[in-house]
């Protein structure tokens, strides 16, 4: 877990590649019911093409039942799920039922530092390099380093005020969780202002080694 920005995806495709653990998104398990033939898809189909949210009982039954395939028999990596106290105490019942042991691991850096990182990026639209201004920056502010003919991007909602706005409700929406995993000396705190390769680390030791927050 963490904040937009934090690290998430860089750190689940690290596990992913490293340990072979399969990285697992309530989105990707949704759009894959949109064509699979099973009660649950036609279930879950139904309920988004009216419209309606998917409740809790349904969508732990979706990831019960991604979750049981083979690929997943080591272990596996949630992203965006759970959501809520509840969604996690649901999956702590999954968990028991598999065998398998939660870690809560969150990806932590001051929203300040967050802001700092998501309003400084720019990358090249032709070779791809990604930069920040106040960590990385290019020589010149505008211009890719490897090609000074080509301004860099910079995405229009990577403002203050917009990413102010998605920090606050991030930590508004997901304090109850951590409390939660927190209580439940299940949560592991990883310091996300170093480089990636120092953060994986210590990821990496915490899956492994099944150590204590």
């Amino acid at each position: 877990m963490g904040a937009p920005g934090a690290g998430k995806g860089t750190q689940a495709r690290l596990l992913q590649a490293r340990l072979h653990l399969p990285q697992i998104s309530t989105g990707d398990m949704f759009r894959a019911l949109k064509d699979a033939q099973s009660p649950l898809a036609a279930e879950v189909r139904a309920l988004m093409e009216a419209g309606q949210l998917v409740p809790d009982a349904v969508t732990i039954r979706v990831v019960r039942e991604r979750t049981a395939l083979d690929d997943c028999r080591d272990g596996y990596i949630l992203d965006g799920y759970p959501r809520t106290p509840a969604q996690a105490a649901m999956l702590e019942t999954l968990a028991a039922e598999q065998d398998k042991k939660i870690q809560a691991i969150e990806i932590q850096i001051p929203l300040e530092f967050l802001a700092k990182r998501m309003v400084g990026r720019r990358n090249c639209p032709i070779c791809g390099e990604i930069y920040n201004l106040y960590f990385k920056p290019p020589k010149n502010d505008t211009v890719c380093d490897l090609h000074p003919e080509t301004p860099l991007n910079h995405r229009s909602d990577d403002n203050f005020d917009t990413v102010q706005a998605r920090l606050t409700t991030y930590e508004e929406q997901t304090r109850p969780l951590l409390d939660y995993y927190k209580g439940a000396s299940l949560l592991h705190v990883v310091d996300g202002t170093r480089e990636s390769e120092a953060i994986y680390n210590d990821i990496e030791k915490i899956v492994t080694n099944d150590s204590n927050p």
